[in-house]
């Protein structure tokens, strides 16, 4: 039998990146394992993404994320079999962990928006759980699809 995830919707969390303010601008600052819950192995971002697209939409078995809106904003839908949340993120100074075990889709791109990834994991297709039937069967507690 496979190792059920027992990661839930109250495992994600908004982190304080720390905004620097200088007269000539702001700087937030990106550490490994002491502004992120875990150390960087990989970084992205998406931009681009036309108006009523959403972007994600899967679960990992190990890697956790901190999702970053750099520029404009963008809806999170967290979905951890039982309970379902949105959260909204707009400021660069804020960031979103969502660890492993959580389905995650990133939604209502604003124009121009650009969400960072930082990941734990280098990318690895067999960590993504991309059916959602297959995520609810991972989970220790989970809705029943009718």
């Amino acid at each position: 039998m496979a190792e059920k995830i027992a990661n839930t919707i109250s495992s994600c969390r908004i982190v304080d990146l720390q905004k620097v303010n200088f007269r000539a601008g702001n700087i937030t600052v990106l550490e490994n394992n002491i502004s992120l819950p875990f150390e960087i192995n990989r970084v992205f971002y998406l931009y681009d993404i036309p108006g009523g697209e959403d972007r994600g939409a899967h679960a990992h078995k190990s890697c956790h994320q901190l999702l970053v809106a750099v520029s404009g904003s963008f809806d999170v839908f967290l979905d951890d079999g039982v309970n379902i949340k949105t959260i909204s993120l707009n400021r660069p100074y804020f960031g979103l962990h969502i660890p492993p075990g959580i389905w995650a889709a990133e939604q209502s791109f604003s124009s121009g928006a650009i969400c960072l990834v930082l990941t734990s994991h280098k990318y690895d297709e067999n960590d993504y759980i991309r059916n959602y039937q297959a995520f609810l069967n991972s989970k220790e507690h989970k809705r029943v699809l009718s």
